[in-house]
């Protein structure tokens, strides 16, 4: 989240789209009716389903699950048509005004494609989206937002084919629908409004996935959303802890904090922090960024401890490192291990048998590993795999081990909730019979295997046994007893050092790292997490200066403690609010008053002042996105499989920059999709319910939650039940190219017809949090959706696919 959880009560009007808050996220909903009780706020939802975030709307609109970016890009197109911009913000602060070079072509006039698009390689040569620059590399500027190349005419002229009716033929929203939402949502543009938008995996899980958030987040910026209590782009994150798993690295591609992973290219310090550090030569931007050779330092410090000198390149060259241009996502790891890649997998608190898009791929993919552990507080589909339905166990070589972890409550830690506040939780119990925090499993872990390496040598040992891992009491032996995660927290905030020792404290602030190996910090964004003052995620004050619900006391928030992000975009340029009455913060004549400002600069009219954007090279925020792989502008697409033979808006009918691992009918049979086939007329949809939680591993396991919601279902409407022939509660097949799952039915008027394309086409759902190790529950929703990813993230597109519904059970 830009915002945070409470600052919703802040807003005038709340865009529900790609998400479910009244059953997924319930709590938030309380923040959502206190802006309607106490602002008028307007709540809106754009859904497949009438859900009961829709039923408490104040406007439902329906739309097909896929075509987001068509319904939004034909808000772009109402807002600017309609000057209903918030013209100050976006021509100081975004980067509408920069002008784009003279021969960059855009979908409509390259038929769907934008300019260096190479058809062999699927990749764009993003140099073909350049801007224009001056003879110092300044990027030329048009403040009137006139000039036909700048980022804002571009942007007109792209969105301007998007016209309701071609909108709502692609989205099955009906052309009042879409007006309705347009309007109230675009009133946010006015400087004493504010809008926000509140998404999860409904936008995510797409082959657009990125595209659809940037979308909106360039609604926000046109509008002038971003920054301002009541504003943002708003994630609901589906667990407590989400947001924190990703600042600490749980992708592939990062290093905690954000710093991106070295790669083999790099082979010293000083040229990963020449390649990996953004420069910019823009005047007034902060490009804090700048900074990360800071950020690495101290990361490798708080890695290797003493062992990290000066003398060695702070340890550089033992940090394992990815091969140039080599994708390690989910999708490429499980395509490997089904080629027998692979010896070993940690399955580590997830259930990929259920999870996973293309589950059936998935097992298959567990059944070539020659060992597997998992660690979880129960069995589950995974660590059963090799007894799973089809599955012959005397066919299965693969060893597999369950270690059992204690439940949240057994263990003391921090979780970083969606709006970035770290909170520490005690722990109430010991952990169930045999049962380990994941901390000393870990821990145990790593001296067996450092006591293995020392006896018996290895491959380049030293990347492992010189490791620092000073997280408790050790005995004679040297070894760990029992982790201390009060030590583990301290060692993320960061400590300085001096004579080979953290002695001198631990750092206030990442402003004080440093990139000469006499700081640490396991993650830049928590310094000061964890404080010679304490432990600041621990405080419970409660109190409010600002009256917006900040709670500064209250946990504490990364950055800094800022609870709204890039907060100087809350003010105009001489430091006022657009809004007295939600100030964020203001400048009072010789300083910052309110949220911690993000940059202590003097406001941007004043000598020394600074744009407001800081982790931008720039110093603005991108309406012109030139880093995506698949587009600066976002553009409609039709998902994978989609129900209608061609995209209406282009030739091009999905993501070019996509991956896909079975294309032009070559790949394996598992992979295999089903567009616009007979075999397979309904488009498929999947999402969560209230009683349960992911696969539903803890869930189905708690008898009075799994009682409450016993069994996998499909939701259909009325309209395709009379079709075919199907009455409520009556058990049908779900198939798609891939598998097949047993359901009940439940006809409702949840779901409706869309006319799409001047076509009648159904929609149906299902739940994904049901598998087979639970007795008469079903299989997972997973084994019915496809392997393909989106072209930044790579995230899979579980949200929209084709399936069938068949009588019989």
């Amino acid at each position: 989240m830009t915002n945070h959880w409470i600052d919703i009560k802040n807003a005038d009007v709340i865009l529900v789209m790609g998400a479910n808050p009244a059953e997924n996220h319930p709590v938030s909903f309380k923040w959502i009716q206190e802006a309607i009780d106490k602002r008028g706020a307007k709540l809106l939802c754009v859904d497949p389903r009438f859900t009961r975030t829709a039923a408490s709307a104040d406007v439902y609109a329906p739309i097909r699950s896929g075509s987001d970016i068509a319904f939004l890009g034909g808000m772009i197109k109402y807002i600017v048509d309609n000057n209903k911009q918030h013209t100050d913000y976006v021509a100081h602060y975004t980067n509408a005004s920069f002008l784009v070079n003279k021969d960059f072509k855009m979908p409509g006039d390259l038929d769907g494609l934008f300019s260096g698009f190479n058809k062999k390689t699927g990749k764009y040569n993003r140099k073909a989206w350049a801007f224009q620059t001056d003879s110092n590399g300044v990027i030329k500027k048009d403040l009137t937002l006139k000039n036909p190349n700048s980022v804002f005419q571009l942007l007109k002229k792209h969105y301007s084919r998007y016209n309701t009716k071609l909108v709502s033929k692609i989205t099955g929203t009906p052309v009042d629908k879409l007006n309705e939402i347009y309007e109230i949502y675009s009133a946010s543009g006015q400087a004493d409004k504010v809008g926000t938008e509140l998404y999860a995996m409904g936008w995510t899980q797409h082959t657009v996935g990125t595209q659809n958030i940037r979308t909106m987040a360039m609604i926000q910026l046109l509008l002038g959303n971003i920054g301002r209590a009541g504003g943002g782009v708003n994630a609901l994150r589906g667990e407590s802890n989400v947001q924190g798993a990703t600042d600490h690295a749980i992708l592939f591609h990062i290093l905690p904090g954000y710093l991106p992973v070295p790669s083999a290219d790099c082979q010293d310090l000083s040229t990963y922090m020449e390649k990996k550090t953004p420069k910019s030569v823009e005047p007034g931007a902060p490009n804090w960024w700048g900074n990360r050779p800071k950020y690495i330092a101290s990361y490798l410090k708080a890695v290797y401890g003493k062992n990290a000198t000066p003398g060695n390149d702070l340890a550089y060259s033992l940090h394992p490192k990815l091969d140039p241009g080599v994708n390690y996502s989910w999708l490429t790891m499980m395509d490997k291990m089904f080629d027998g890649h692979f010896k070993g997998f940690f399955a580590w608190g997830q259930n990929p048998a259920c999870c996973t898009s293309n589950a059936g791929k998935t097992r298959k993919a567990l059944e070539q590993l020659d060992w597997m552990v998992t660690v979880n507080l129960f069995d589950n589909e995974t660590s059963s795999f090799w007894r799973g339905p089809g599955v012959d166990p005397a066919k299965v070589d693969t060893e597999v081990f369950l270690l059992p972890a204690a439940v949240s409550y057994e263990k003391e830690g921090s979780i970083t909730n969606s709006g970035r506040w770290a909170q520490w939780r005690y722990k109430a119990i010991e952990p169930l019979g045999e049962s380990m925090a994941d901390s000393d499993i870990l821990n145990e872990l790593f001296y067996a295997i450092k006591t293995r390496y020392d006896k018996e040598g290895g491959a380049f040992p030293e990347q492992f046994t010189n490791m620092a891992w000073d997280y408790g009491f050790k005995d004679a032996t040297g070894k760990v007893r029992k982790v201390d995660t009060h030590l583990v927290a301290k060692e993320i905030n960061g400590y300085f050092w001096k004579d080979g020792k953290p002695t001198g404290g631990l750092v206030p602030s990442f402003g004080k790292l440093k990139a000469d190996g006499t700081t640490s910090s396991g993650n830049w964004l928590y310094a000061a997490s964890y404080t010679d003052k304490g432990n600041m995620m621990a405080r419970t004050g409660q109190s409010d200066p600002t009256g917006l619900g900040l709670f500064p006391q209250w946990s504490w928030c990364w950055p800094v403690n800022r609870r709204i992000l890039y907060n100087r975009a809350s003010v105009d340029i001489n430091g006022k609010p657009w809004d007295d009455t939600r100030a964020v913060i203001y400048w009072n004549g010789s300083k910052w008053i309110g949220d911690v400002p993000d940059g202590g600069w003097k406001p941007m009219a004043q000598k020394g002042g600074k744009l407001p954007f800081i982790m931008k090279p720039h110093g603005v925020a991108s309406i012109f996105g030139s880093g995506l792989k698949d587009g600066p502008f976002p553009e409609h697409y039709e998902p994978l499989e989609c129900p209608i033979p061609s995209n209406l808006m282009s030739p091009q009918r999905v993501n070019p920059a996509a991956k896909m691992w079975f294309k032009d009918g070559k790949g394996k049979k598992e992979d295999a999709y089903a567009s616009c086939d007979a075999r397979y007329p309904l488009i498929g949809t999947t999402y969560r319910v209230t009683e349960h939680w992911q696969t539903g591993v803890m869930t189905r396991n708690t008898p009075w939650l799994l009682e409450l919601q016993p069994q996998l279902f499909v939701e259909l409407s009325k309209e395709l039940a009379k079709l075919r022939n199907i009455t409520n509660g009556e058990k049908v097949r779900v198939v798609s190219a891939r598998g097949e799952v047993k359901a009940v039915a439940i006809v409702t008027s949840r779901f409706k017809p869309f006319d799409v394309a001047d076509t009648i086409v159904h929609q149906i759902g299902l739940p994904w949090c049901y598998g087979w190790t639970t007795e008469n529950a079903g299989d997972s929703a997973n084994l019915l959706t496809p392997t393909v990813g989106d072209a930044n993230t790579m995230i899979p597109e579980t949200k929209a696919f084709m399936v069938n519904i068949l009588k019989g059970a």
